[in-house]
């Protein structure tokens, strides 16, 4: 059975860092593509950043660019999105997925797609 754990979640001051871990269990995450999305309260879930499995390429959300890194561990079950220079409206429920369907990394991200979900870990920037 396929599931998502993500971790790494907590309340951190604006300018500091996280580092996100999403763990794969009943398959292996090679060739698929995976991404991170996060929500914030009141507000709709968005693409932060996705990395498809295949080629390594990756997207990145214009309100992240130049400081989350998405990443794949070397067991290639896992999935990191390192997070540096944190604002309060990075704060938020981060999820991820995995799109086994032939997907490029920004479509992914972009159309909100996955076929499995992780429960979320809490982000929260404080002022």
């Amino acid at each position: 059975q396929l599931q998502l754990v993500e971790s790494g979640g907590g309340l951190v001051q604006a300018g500091g860092s996280l580092r996100l871990s999403c763990a794969a269990s009943g398959f292996p995450l090679d060739y698929n593509t995976i991404g991170w999305f996060r929500q914030a309260p009141g507000k709709e879930r968005e693409g932060v950043s996705c990395i498809n499995g295949s080629d390594g390429s990756t997207y990145y959300a214009d309100s992240v660019k130049g400081r989350f890194t998405i990443s794949r561990g070397n067991a290639k079950n896992t999935v990191y999105l390192q997070m540096n220079s944190l604002q309060p409206e990075d704060t938020g429920v981060y999820y991820c997925a995995v799109e086994p369907r032939i997907t490029t990394a920004q479509a992914m991200c972009v159309d909100i797609r996955g076929e499995a979900w992780g429960q979320g870990t809490q982000v929260t920037v404080s002022t």
